[in-house]
């Protein structure tokens, strides 16, 4: 925060860029129970526990809705996505009740997450140094994994349950361009921090193959929220001493800088009616990339992409969808790609239907009397 407030002022161009064209948020401590009991202990390595959980004994980091067990459900039975959809998967009921066990800060970071458009977002952790994507969840063992053409490493092959998302290829984009900036995540000839190095020298890995687990912050903001979240695990010591922070400062600096960067990367644009007002809450659907967006409260939306060619939808209810070709380029700055969507009957001949119990509407023959009902439904559609 400091050196953003502190470059921005001495006009720094690259700071100004970033500080001027870009919405960012910053969240000291997610878990400040944790840091005061870590605080306490002193920074030695064997007090990283302490700070690991909330006073009221709640992980943070995996406190979240476990969505993707019950998106692989859904697909499982053949109902993704007519009738259970891709992407802004609801939190269920059970999760949302009073007494559900739940950390108030996970309530508070949850409502923050649905208040807020968010695009890009990354957790900063302690204790490896690494970048963590999702999924994290592992799929259950015996489920069926829908088909596509990909290429698979051997632990891949060995371990089905390690699930990649649709947006794996941007996940890991977003990761290695934390990694290769930072000054010593990419060094793993000694290995990993505590074991064997997992990332294959990459300084990255999905959180899945690496220590699976439900619930976590990353795979509920990519499956409830159009944001892409990630893990930045940024030095082995989870509390360094005070000698320590400058040089950890100088390893991620480029690294927060560049990632933060990596927003503008994509596409952008408005969707609106014939009448140039924006049409909240409509779908942006990209092809071959089955994890769709939605629209912000002012029409407008963001999708991060590789770089390349795509064929673009927007969908809305009562409008006519429409597509596009939409390149994205390897400089940063997202291309601008509008909609302008053109309103449909098909709300109103399905209103229709349902007055009618979704069954088809009879045709009046000409010169035939009609019974009571269908006069009755009759008068019910005038």
């Amino acid at each position: 925060m400091q050196f953003l407030c502190r470059e921005y002022r001495d006009g720094n161009p690259r700071v100004r860029s970033l500080v001027s064209d870009t919405r960012i948020h910053l969240v000291p401590s997610l878990n400040p129970d944790g840091y005061e009991l870590a605080r306490e202990a002193g920074s030695e390595l064997g007090n990283w526990a302490l700070g690991h959980w909330t006073e009221e004994g709640y992980d943070l980091f995996e406190n979240f809705p476990d969505l993707a067990s019950a998106l692989w459900a859904a697909e499982e039975r053949r109902l993704v996505p007519h009738k259970f959809p891709n992407h802004h998967i609801p939190i269920p009921e059970h999760y949302l009740a009073e007494d559900a066990a739940v950390a108030v800060e996970t309530r508070a970071v949850v409502a923050w997450m649905e208040k807020n458009p968010f695009v890009l977002g990354a957790n900063l952790q302690g204790g490896e140094k690494l970048v963590s994507f999702p999924f994290d969840t592992a799929r259950p063992p015996g489920a069926t994994v829908t088909p596509r053409v990909t290429l698979r490493d051997d632990y891949e092959d060995e371990n089905p349950e390690v699930q990649e998302t649709p947006d794996h290829a941007i996940f890991r984009w977003l990761a290695i361009s934390y990694a290769s900036a930072h000054l010593t995540m990419t060094e793993t000839f000694r290995g990993g921090c505590h074991a064997q190095d997992v990332t294959n020298a990459m300084g990255i890995v999905q959180g899945a193959k690496w220590h699976p687990r439900a619930g976590t912050l990353n795979d509920f903001s990519y499956l409830h929220t159009n944001c892409l979240e990630l893990s930045v695990f940024l030095g082995c010591d989870k509390f360094p001493h005070e000698s320590e922070l400058q040089q950890e400062w100088e390893n991620n600096k480029e690294s927060l800088l560049t990632f933060m960067e990596q927003v503008h990367r994509g596409i952008k644009g408005l969707v609106t009616d014939q009448q140039g007002e924006p049409i909240a809450n409509a779908t942006i659907v990209v092809g071959g990339i089955n994890h769709n967006v939605q629209t912000a409260s002012g029409g407008d939306y963001w999708r991060i992409l590789n770089p390349g060619e795509y064929r673009v939808t927007a969908r809305a209810d009562g409008y006519n969808p429409s597509v596009k070709t939409c390149s994205v380029f390897y400089d940063i700055g997202a291309t601008q790609c509008n909609f302008v969507l053109s309103r449909s009957n098909w709300k109103r001949i399905r209103e229709i239907m349902a007055m009618n119990g979704n069954r088809p509407i009879r045709r009046v023959v000409p010169g035939r009397p009609m019974t009571p009902r269908e006069r009755m439904r009759l008068r019910m559609r005038l």
